[in-house]
């Protein structure tokens, strides 16, 4: 990453990883092929147009799901949504059809389409690494080093917004502004706490636009990058098996004709 953001973390995913999970295929691969792999299940999504050919590339992705999995709650809460939002495009789906039978498959149909769509992006997102996402960005396609840095710079305040939000809480308790027992208590604290959240990252937003140019991103046309972003043989195979996961409900659909 280049300067502004190469000190802000000491270790990318692959590297945070701990134990067996290092030998995954996941954990070294690069981002950009843990992108292309979940822009593939949109591709997989639009053939799913029955509940059988949405079952048999559930089944597909649902197979490779554990070598994807970095452990068992991290995955659940994370195809939580993904279950919530299937589940409520399918009673909307069959709801708005008046039920019957018929409307039952479509609306299965629905949230099966759903699910292939967001199941591989939701279990690889947990591998990409901001600081790793600037650097593929920036020198393999080539984007512009100022956008780059500063989506990179957003992606890593996101991931500590849970630590920011606990030390607003315990500094607000400390002096004496908890929420209490009360419901009209605890809307003013949340709200409290949202302001504050908005305040520290605008200042924190003004410090960043501040360091950046200070490093030259305004005008500079030339930038150097601290660490490589280098291609490997883990992400073609990657690429290659999400392509085959893709091809499955198109294999299925064929064969059904």
């Amino acid at each position: 990453m280049s300067a502004v953001t190469a000190g802000s973390t000491a270790e990318t995913a692959a590297g945070a990883v701990a134990g067996p999970a290092r030998t995954r295929l996941v954990a070294r691969c690069g981002p950009l092929s843990l992108l292309a792999v979940s822009f593939l299940s949109i591709v997989a999504s639009l053939f799913v147009d029955d509940w059988r050919t949405g079952a048999v590339a559930l089944g597909v992705q649902l197979s490779l799901a554990p070598f994807a999995v970095s452990g068992l709650r991290a995955a659940a809460l994370r195809l939580l949504p993904v279950c919530i939002a299937a589940l409520s495009v399918a009673w909307s789906t069959w709801l708005l059809g008046e039920g019957g039978p018929q409307r039952l498959e479509v609306a299965v149909t629905a949230a099966l389409r759903i699910v292939v769509l967001v199941l591989p992006g939701a279990l690889l997102v947990s591998w990409i690494d901001p600081s790793r996402l600037g650097d593929h960005l920036a020198q393999r396609l080539h984007l512009p080093a100022r956008a780059v840095v500063a989506a990179a710079a957003a992606l890593q305040r996101f991931e500590s917004l849970h630590e920011t939000w606990d030390s607003l809480a315990r500094a607000r308790r400390a002096r004496g502004l908890g929420p209490g027992r009360s419901p009209a208590g605890r809307v003013r604290f949340f709200a409290g706490m949202a302001f504050g959240m908005l305040v520290g990252a605008l200042r924190s937003a003004e410090r960043m636009a501040v360091a950046m140019d200070a490093r030259g991103f305004a005008d500079c046309s030339r930038r150097t990058w601290a660490e490589p972003a280098p291609w490997t043989r883990a992400d073609s195979a990657l690429v290659a098996v999400g392509a085959l996961v893709a091809a499955v409900p198109v294999c299925v659909t064929l064969w059904l004709r």
